[in-house]
């Protein structure tokens, strides 16, 4: 077995990258695991002891370029004994299962306990269309667990003293075996702590931490949309036993404005104006989040024209060019109109027709293709 082809072994090519080389390992061990196998379990046993061997050299560096030089026995260290039966170069099976598996089946075998980190929290606040463009300062109250100040976080009293875990020796983690399997879970004695507390802090009861509300200041940048986030490092719930804080994200939420719609840096309004200005042409005042601004209506404006006014938009988060604001025209039709106006109309409409000057254009134009329409029916 020692002159097989340790990349045929595992179905991958000379060039293949150690991710490709681990991929393969992880699906040929779980094809070829004892456990799974107990119709064959003596083929499975030495199959799979013969693809392990082939990940062990080959996800090694030195050894993976050594064998591409010299040969097995060489990446092995051994004149010519062992073959893929031979121990694992001063490891075992359970490194390198381990080190590949470990993340489903919770760890390698060099786990160690982790602090427990403090949560992350989520602020939500609520802002007008001209805070987000301006900014705002906000004093806020979050309720969070914080520090004990009491036993300043290690959860112990004064004269208290922690110990290591006997049942899990610090490590936070037990394991049980289940057949090549090893499974780790957290130490029930310590709940994945690693240490016990003698005497436990009368405040917080040994956590480290207690229940409070904070009042922070919060600077919202200029700029701001719905959905933006602020993260503040370290101002999320305290950690376990002294462990690191978690970070608080204020989210931000713009209210729909009664003018405005905002669609990034631009500002779009729907702006009526009246038949007569529409037909005439005219100056109006328009409002931005800066104020009042004119704005020319050029003469025979139509219903659907939109006017820009450029930079009355928004100021980006980074720095860019502030947006514009797009002025949709509406032509209001007039309501409430007396007989002598209605009769004014009708004269109106009358001179419009006279003379065969073409005053409405796209209404001449549909009409045209209407009767082409039904002529072709």
């Amino acid at each position: 077995m020692a002159e097989k082809d340790l990349y045929a072994i595992l179905g991958v090519s000379k060039t293949a990258s150690a991710d490709e080389i681990k991929k393969a390992y992880r699906k040929l061990s779980m094809k070829w695991h004892p456990d799974r196998n107990a119709d064959k379990k003596e083929e499975a046993e030495a199959k799979f002891k013969e693809i392990s061997k082939a990940y062990e050299i080959l996800s090694d560096e030195e050894k993976r370029a050594t064998y591409d030089r010299f040969g097995f026995d060489a990446a092995t260290g051994q004149a010519g004994a062992g073959g893929f039966g031979a121990s694992f170069g001063g490891g075992n099976f359970s490194d390198i299962f381990g080190d590949v598996f470990g993340d489903v089946f919770g760890g390698g075998a060099g786990g160690r306990r982790q602090q427990h980190r403090g949560s992350d929290l989520v602020y939500t606040v609520e802002l007008t269309l001209e805070e987000a463009a301006n900014g705002k300062e906000l004093n806020i109250k979050i309720p969070t667990l914080v520090k004990c100040t009491h036993c300043d976080g290690s959860g112990a009293t004064e004269k208290s003293k922690k110990k290591t875990c006997t049942t899990c020796r610090g490590s936070g983690q037990v394991r049980t075996q289940q057949g090549f399997f090893s499974i780790a879970q957290p130490c029930p004695t310590c709940h994945g702590k690693g240490q016990i507390i003698e005497n436990p802090c009368d405040k917080c009861r040994g956590e480290g931490r207690v229940k409070n509300t904070r009042n922070l200041t919060v600077k919202i940048p200029a700029g701001v949309d719905t959905g933006n986030r602020i993260r503040l490092s370290g101002e999320g719930e305290a950690g376990e036993m002294g462990a690191p804080a978690g970070d608080l994200y204020i989210e931000v939420h713009v209210r729909p404005h009664d003018i405005f719609t905002r669609e990034g840096a631009h500002l779009y309004c729907t702006m009526p104006i009246s038949f007569v200005t529409a037909c005439l042409g005219g100056e109006i005042e328009v409002p931005t989040l800066s104020g009042r601004v004119s704005l020319v209506i050029p003469a025979e404006t139509q219903t659907g024209k939109v006017l820009r006014l450029r930079g009355k938009g928004m100021q980006p988060l980074r720095g860019a060019a502030a947006g514009d604001l797009l002025c949709t025209v509406v032509i209001e039709t007039p309501v409430n109109l007396s007989k002598e106006q209605k009769e004014m109309l009708k004269n109106f409409d009358r001179s419009l027709h006279e003379g065969g000057q073409r005053h409405a254009p796209k209404e001449s134009s549909f009409l045209n293709r209407v009767k082409d329409f039904f002529d072709g029916l």
